[in-house]
């Protein structure tokens, strides 16, 4: 098949979550004295956190929840998990999360090789399920604004992944074709099978190595690989 168009995920994918959410973690730990409060932990808070995150974000993806539910439920249910009362959680601890998370700049191993190399060949542009302000940051903190024709955001565009109209939405800014059209990211729901529904090819990102499903085609679990495939 020739590919004319690739269009990344970029939390997960190319922005290193869960390595940026730790390190801003470790940083409010301390800054508010989290151990004073009953979180003796860090790395046992940082872990409840990531799974409820995870989870939470799962939900927001298929319209389960709200933008605000999420963020109202990640650390509040974190420290119920924890045996704590909610109503210990700091007062700007979230809004110190929001506004430093993003500014953070740990991507994926050969992220940056990677999409120079695919630039020179390909037309290459974001679909993100992120929030507007935060996605923003975290594409010109890191340099990705200079790889992507258009950043194509959920919040902005009224649709999450794995709706079919965000895909619409991203094909018909980009001028592309579906048959000329990839879709790489790490989420099987949001990304390949809502890729795949709208009838574009999928390259699951997989750096855990988690077992892959049957209707995945193609998975890579290093961004690299793509070099090879592409």
């Amino acid at each position: 098949m020739h590919y004319k168009h690739l269009f990344f995920d970029l939390d997960h994918t190319i922005w290193d979550f869960d390595k940026n959410a730790e390190e801003t973690l470790y940083e409010l730990y301390h800054t508010y004295k989290l151990r004073d409060l009953g979180l003796h932990s860090p790395d046992r808070f940082i872990e409840v956190y990531t799974h409820n995150n995870h989870q939470l974000w799962a939900e927001y993806h298929v319209g389960k929840i709200t933008k605000q539910k999420l963020r109202e439920t990640r650390f509040s249910k974190t420290f119920i998990d924890l045996g704590l009362s909610p109503n210990l959680i700091p007062q700007q601890f979230e809004d110190d999360y929001v506004n430093i998370c993003p500014t953070k700049t740990n991507l994926f191993p050969k992220a940056h090789e990677t999409l120079s190399y695919l630039k020179k060949r390909y037309s290459l542009h974001l679909i993100s399920n992120g929030f507007k302000e935060s996605t923003e940051l975290k594409v010109s903190n890191n340099g990705l604004n200079v790889y992507f024709e258009n950043v194509v955001i959920s919040e902005v565009v009224g649709f999450n992944k794995p709706d079919r109209a965000i895909f619409n939405h991203a094909l018909t800014l980009a001028n592309a074709a579906v048959s000329e059209s990839i879709m790489i990211g790490d989420s099987l729901e949001a990304d390949i099978r809502g890729a795949q529904d709208y009838g574009m090819k999928a390259i699951y990102f997989n750096p855990e190595r988690k077992d892959k499903p049957e209707d995945v085609e193609q998975e890579i679990t290093c961004l690299s690989e793509l070099i090879n495939i592409l």
